[in-house]
């Protein structure tokens, strides 16, 4: 089912896009860092769209793998202060029958 609304998902972006595409049909120029381009207004649009998206995903990706990486080392320090603290307790007990 997951996969079903996945790729629905998709066909109705991609007829989305084409109807923008179409809607759009003036031309534009684009000036870049490294040049000038012409395209099709609906075209730009669509790319710029997806651009942003690629650009946000990857953020977001970058974002989850910091943060599992904190959660690596929060967890190496518990075990550490699990281990010292079980330590401890074990060379205090023998005190305590005194």
């Amino acid at each position: 089912m997951r996969r079903f609304l996945f790729r629905i998902s998709i066909v109705l972006a991609g007829l989305i896009a084409l109807l923008i595409s179409a809607m759009n049909a003036n031309r534009v120029e684009i000036e870049l860092a490294f040049g000038h381009l012409t395209s099709p207004l609906g075209l730009a649009l669509v790319v710029a769209f997806t651009i942003g998206l690629l650009v946000g995903l990857a953020w977001q990706v970058y974002w989850v793998a910091e943060l599992l990486n904190e959660r690596g080392r929060l967890r190496r320090a518990l075990r550490l202060a699990e281990t010292a603290a079980k330590s401890s307790a074990a060379t205090r007990e023998p005190d305590r029958n005194r």
